[in-house]
């Protein structure tokens, strides 16, 4: 009897360690497998007029922040005063990718808080998002005008993640 209880314990034990390694080791997550590669081909619609967005459209800026949001996103409002902090910087344009959103919802977010985006691109179903290995919103992809990724952020830009993208800004 004593000897079930223990296998049965270790059992549950070597079952919630390998539950453990699972959880902390999410590739998707990790950003240091993104650093250094190119950002995929793209070609979105404008969420202001009947324009594309793709790729070409990002080589002329120096350093591009690719920013997936919504108006229904509680924690992008949280990071949008730094967003409009960023898009005083010369060296840096940040394009807006609106997720699963309403147009009308999105204008109205934008113009309660300031329009931080110098093109903003829409993702209605969400498809075009994941191709960027995006999986929540807010995220961010920091590229340069190679289209090579510096950095992505997951979860709202903070103020620490200002000041690492700006640092990032002087270094290159």
């Amino acid at each position: 009897m004593k000897i079930k209880i223990i296998l049965s314990y270790a059992s549950l034990g070597f079952i919630l360690f390998l539950f453990y390694l699972g959880l902390s080791s999410n590739p998707q997550y990790e950003t240091k497998n993104l650093v250094g590669k190119k950002i995929v081909s793209f070609e979105l619609e404008s969420l202001l007029g009947d324009n594309k967005i793709n790729n070409e459209n990002l080589k002329k800026n120096n350093y591009t922040l690719i920013n997936f949001w919504a108006s229904w996103c509680g924690p992008c409002r949280l990071e949008h005063k730094y967003l409009i902090l960023l898009s005083k910087n010369q060296h840096l344009k940040i394009l807006g990718v609106n997720f699963k959103d309403k147009k009308n919802s999105a204008l109205e977010f934008l113009h309660e808080l300031g329009n931080p985006y110098y093109n903003i691109a829409k993702d209605n179903q969400g498809k075009a998002s994941i191709a960027f290995g995006i999986y929540g919103i807010p995220e961010s992809i920091l590229i340069d005008n190679d289209l090579k990724i510096i950095k992505k952020f997951v979860g709202p830009i903070s103020v620490n993640n200002y000041k690492t993208i700006i640092k990032l800004l002087k270094n290159k």
